[in-house]
């Protein structure tokens, strides 16, 4: 009987082989996303949130990060992302404050991992003031924070989200943006692993990259391996020019790094690709 069906035993090797895959990534490795969502415009027309939100839920779906940080994101694309992925929960708040305009959303897998803490800072002269705005940028700029536990041995991280002005004339309200955050950080726990996820809106050879990788590594420059185009904003064309889309890590050692190009036809789950790192876990010192 066992002999006339070894489709079988290929098929229990097969799912015995994935679980001990997802295991073993869970035992020494955390997935990192950032993702900008592109906020939700009618005037977007076959680009608007209605058309590629499934799109986008199929992109995470099969990333499967433990956690990840977005950028434009309004309430009403968070609620439907946890509705159809009830595996996540999201947090966050709006840059005005409460729960309107776009949010530094960040998501994590319920089952994975537990939030300790978590708030809120923005990038002002003001960080403790809710929708401060001191620099003269269109929009006030913030940070999501969290410190997470994960829920199998009780390791911790923290973990910052944000998106910095977009204009070319907004290079000193970047760089003070990056301020604020490195003294945010200087507050931690040095030997906390910390991951900074964001779109920067602007290049790798900018102050603001230098200031920010003086004390955090580059995911995508430091990765042993890389997937994927180095560069994330395409304006919804899959042709991208520029990579402003990072991810910062201290305390973890990357693994891996891929710019995911998930699209179906000409349509693309945003007007950026998000980028995906395989991060390890430190060694823990024996006692």
């Amino acid at each position: 009987m066992h002999a006339s069906r070894p489709w079988l035993f290929a098929l229990c090797f097969a799912v015995l082989g994935v679980t001990g895959s997802q295991a073993a990534r869970a035992a020494d490795s955390l997935r990192v996303m950032t993702f900008n969502v592109r906020l939700p415009l009618a005037s977007d027309g076959p680009e608007r949130w209605e058309a590629r939100r499934d799109l986008f839920v199929k992109t995470i779906r099969d990333e499967r990060p433990d956690v990840f940080g977005t950028q434009e994101l309004y309430k009403e694309q968070g609620d439907y992302v946890v509705a159809k992925l009830p595996e996540y929960k999201w947090f966050g708040m709006g840059r005005k404050g409460g729960d309107g305009d776009e949010h530094m959303g960040v998501f994590y897998r319920r089952d994975a991992l537990r939030v300790l803490d978590s708030g809120n800072f923005w990038l002002s002269d003001t960080p403790d003031v809710p929708g401060s705005n001191t620099w003269g940028t269109p929009f006030p700029r913030m940070v999501t924070w969290a410190r997470f536990q994960r829920t199998d041995d009780g390791r911790t991280f923290v973990l910052f989200d944000t998106h910095l002005p977009y204009r070319a004339q907004d290079d000193a309200a970047r760089e003070k943006g990056a301020a604020v955050i490195l003294e945010r950080i200087a507050k931690l726990p040095p030997d906390e692993p910390f991951v900074l996820t964001g779109d920067f809106n602007t290049k790798p050879a900018s102050r603001v990259h230098a200031m920010l990788t003086a004390h955090l590594h580059d995911a995508w420059l430091v990765a042993p391996h890389r997937r994927g185009p180095d560069k994330t904003f395409h304006a919804f064309t899959g042709e991208p020019t520029e990579r402003i889309d990072w991810i910062l890590v201290r305390g973890f050692r990357v693994k891996d790094a891929r710019t995911v190009t998930t699209h179906q036809g000409k349509l693309y789950p945003s007007d950026h690709f998000p980028v995906t790192a395989d991060l390890l876990w430190p060694v823990r010192r024996q006692p």
